[in-house]
């Protein structure tokens, strides 16, 4: 069975911050209820596990993911993953296309585009309960993404303010007059 997502999500932080966020792996992963990195093969595979609760099944994943692509121009990133359920009764597989974009009144915005593929007892619960499950775990994801990304901006521009404060500082300092022989 397969389940196709398309959403958008708001963001009250610059595109550059929310690109930041989209481009670590471990952070999205950490933005995912249930899910973690359990390790980082090289710099395009991970190993990773989903733990979910789906209907009255609760599943865990164990599984790989690929990254295809980091596009910084594009700010785009591509990934497939592919993870069985530890039970071996179920598996699933996702291609995601996830890309940040410019948003109003300086914030951004994140659309995600997936194609879900899942095999087994899951595929079984059906389409609806699938749907609604996903649209729920991602609204988790969605509103812990955004605060990751609204995170990393306030401490960029707070880096930036002590930077400036710094030199207001410097800038203040008499220089001592010159010693008279």
């Amino acid at each position: 069975m397969q389940v196709k997502i398309d959403k958008t999500y708001p963001i009250e932080a610059p595109s550059a911050g929310s690109w930041q966020t989209l481009s670590d792996i471990r952070t999205v992963a950490s933005c995912m209820p249930g899910a973690e990195v359990t390790e980082q093969v090289d710099d395009s595979h991970y190993k990773g596990r989903v733990k979910a609760k789906i209907g009255p099944a609760t599943m865990t994943f164990e599984g790989t993911i690929e990254v295809l692509g980091i596009d910084s121009e594009t700010r785009e990133l591509r990934l497939t993953s592919k993870g069985q359920d530890t039970k071996g009764t179920s598996s699933a597989q996702m291609d995601l296309t996830a890309r940040v974009l410019d948003g109003e009144a300086g914030g951004s915005e994140l659309k995600g585009e997936a194609v879900v593929t899942v095999n087994g007892k899951i595929a079984s619960l059906g389409g609806r309960m699938m749907t609604q499950v996903s649209d729920q775990i991602l609204n988790q994801f969605g509103k812990s993404f955004a605060g990751k990304a609204a995170a990393l901006a306030q401490e960029a521009a707070g880096a930036d303010g002590d930077k400036d404060a710094d030199s207001a500082a410097q800038a203040e300092v008499p220089k001592a007059a010159p010693e008279e022989p």
